[in-house]
């Protein structure tokens, strides 16, 4: 029979597992739920995938990104390991046809969006699948104190009631404690085995810098630190922005944002992965699935929404273990709109109401009726047909939907796209010999901005409506333009839908206490994001991981503040008995760094760190995976 170090081998070319990643993978072979906290890059997907294809049956891998799905099942396929992701682009009759397929077990891995998961269509064909385990990644997603909560996700135990308690791990890689203990109610898991790796990452030099001109210093740093790069935005107008900025002053780059259309972003991403694009310019639409080992700098722009999301973006540097630089921008203006931010997060009860009327005025649903029925519905229809934010909207219809009121398709927030692909000159004679097209492309132009440079979301009724023609005719001219070549059209995938699971009422009731409660949640998130951006005395790494828990890390040594207070150099000289003392420790091979306090007293700690950064930086010593310090080649 086979070990799980021989499917390792056979299927992922590794000899040995990462530390914790076995013992995480015989839980899961015992029949155990279990809950894996490892950080960014530290091998989470091996932790369900190793014990999948030793159980028979297939696993349920539920994930909350279709990039991500598409990811991990390309992955899959290089190995030769049957895999496939259900997404909203498929066909019914494509979707009816590979769930067949699953029924009769030709896949060991099916990747499905939460939403996905309880849809009726889906689960007349799972209930006749014979499955091993569900894999519930992204974990954090089902708690309302994670950074990126999704009220789908709490819908996962009605489906492990139809499979008679089904087991489950959950996987994260930045969860705070109370999230931790949220997983194992909301999944209503059993007696869990918790397996949680540190998230210290050692080579990692995190830096906070305040900047008038961020854009100069982006280019700045580019050209110091060599390799490869990501710089975070929060615009997809930015992205644009920065890449071309880069550009000019002959620095390789590219963009990404989520606007892109789906081959185009594979493109980019595949060419940032080769090496072919140094630095990729990108929303925070980029980098989930993606492990590139060899990034050198990852630079925010601008302050993140939480310290979760900074983590798990900042944590895409070093993924090889060597030295390599997150670097926070910071100006005083950053902090002006953090309190529309909340508000708009989570609106008051009575805009909550007000957009639950809009909405049934919307679908033209009187009072008392509605109830099981789905229909078509369109945010940004809806929003510009009653004049208001479509993010009000969204937001909004969030907590409605967590209540109990709607259930949204994941199509609800993909409109069409465009771009186009002829230059301004070209454009302006391709309009002079066809008139018929001239008051679509001057409609264009004037509601959208950036057609000439990236993808944009168009919304084809309201096109329609300003020059006094049909949809359909919309459609219908701008398809026959693809196909000329003047624009790349891409339509909304699937019709967007909601399904409402009440009759519409005269009046709801949406707690004020409730609303303030989500506020100050999300205040929490961004007042310790400000703290680490403010914080100039203790250790960056401390600072950060204390967020996660972690109570009795080290400092760092090479992060802004660290550096900072060990300004005065270490001489050979003065340390040579400290030095010589390390270096017997070092030599009997298992000795990690978090180990120095076991070896010398409190106050001397702090130099024996410094000089072992000094070995480290100089790469006379080097971390192996499983954490010890070993000699270089260059030491001896």
């Amino acid at each position: 029979m086979n070990t799980p170090n021989d499917i390792l081998k056979q299927y992922f070319g590794y000899d040995e597992f990462r530390p914790l990643q076995k013992d995480i993978v015989e839980s899961v072979l015992a029949g155990n739920d279990t809950i894996a906290l490892l950080p960014t890059g530290g091998g989470k997907s091996v932790c369900f995938q190793v014990p999948a294809l030793m159980k028979p049956g297939m696993c349920i891998v539920v994930t909350p990104l279709i990039a991500l799905m598409k990811d991990q099942v390309e992955n899959l396929l290089s190995r030769d390991i049957p895999a496939l992701a259900l997404f909203s682009g498929m066909s019914r009759k494509e979707l009816e046809f590979e769930l067949e397929n699953c029924v009769n077990g030709k896949y060991k891995f099916l990747y499905v969006s939460p939403e996905r998961l309880l849809s009726q269509h889906f689960l007349d064909f799972a209930i006749h699948m014979n499955l091993n385990f569900l894999a519930i990644d992204e974990a954090h997603c089902v708690s309302q104190w994670g950074y990126d909560f999704r009220p789908p996700y709490l819908k996962i135990p009605e489906f492990k009631y139809k499979f008679h308690g089904i087991n489950c791990i959950a996987l994260t890689a930045s969860a705070t404690p109370s999230v931790v203990l949220d997983l194992e109610d909301k999944l209503e898991l059993k007696k869990p085995k918790l397996f949680q790796a540190s998230f210290a990452r050692s080579n990692l030099s995190y830096v906070v810098q305040n900047e008038e001109n961020k854009i100069e210093k982006v280019k700045v740093i580019c050209e110091k630190i060599k390799g490869s790069g990501l710089i975070y935005v929060k615009s997809r107008k930015k992205t644009l922005e920065i890449s071309k900025y880069l550009q000019s002053n002959g620095i390789s780059s590219d963009y990404y944002h989520a606007g892109l259309e789906s081959k185009l972003r594979t493109q980019k991403q595949n060419r940032w992965k080769q090496g072919e694009i140094r630095v990729m310019v990108c929303t925070n639409a980029f980098g989930m699935g993606i492990d590139k080992p060899d990034v050198r700098f990852v630079i925010h722009e601008q302050k993140p929404d939480s310290l979760e999301a900074y983590y798990q973006e900042a944590g895409r540097a070093g993924r090889d273990g060597k030295k390599s630089y997150c670097i926070l921008l910071n100006h005083k203006s950053d902090f002006n709109d953090d309190i529309k931010r909340i508000e708009l997060k989570y609106p008051s009860s009575k805009d909550i109401y007000r957009i639950y009327e809009l909405i049934y005025n919307y679908l033209k649903i009187a009072v008392g009726s509605g109830k099981g029925i789905s229909y078509n519905f369109d945010i940004q229809e809806m929003s510009s047909y009653f004049n208001v934010n479509p993010n009000l909207v969204l937001n909004a219809l969030k907590i409605l939907e967590l209540d109990g009121y709607f259930q949204t398709t994941d199509s609800v927030y993909l409109p069409s796209r465009l771009k186009i692909l002829c230059t301004y000159q070209e454009l302006y004679e391709w309009q002079l010999n066809n008139e018929s097209v001239d008051a679509l492309f001057k409609t264009l132009l004037r509601s959208y901005g950036g057609l000439f440079d990236f993808y944009t979301s168009i919304f084809e009724f309201e096109i329609a409506k300003r020059i006094n023609k049909s949809e359909r005719w919309v459609r219908e001219h701008l398809e026959k333009l693809k196909q000329v070549e003047i624009v790349d059209y891409i339509p909304q995938s699937g019709a967007p839908q909601i399904h409402c699971l009440e009759h519409r009422m005269s009046s709801i009731h949406i707690s004020d206490n409730r609303i303030s409660y989500l506020r100050n949640l999300y205040k929490e998130k961004i007042d310790a994001v400000n703290a680490y951006v403010l914080n100039t005395k203790e250790c960056r790494s401390m600072n950060l991981v204390k967020y996660f828990g972690e109570n009795n890390s080290l400092e760092c040594g090479i992060c802004d503040i660290c550096l900072q207070k060990n300004k005065s150099t270490l001489t050979f000289e003065k340390n040579n008995e400290r030095i010589q003392s390390l270096k017997a420790i070092i030599n009997k091979g298992t000795f990690k760094l978090i180990d120095i306090k076991q070896h010398v007293s409190d106050e001397e700690t702090k130099d024996y760190l410094a000089i072992l950064r000094w070995f480290i930086d100089n790469e006379y010593l080097e971390e192996t995976e499983d954490g010890f310090l070993k000699w270089t080649k260059k030491r001896h």
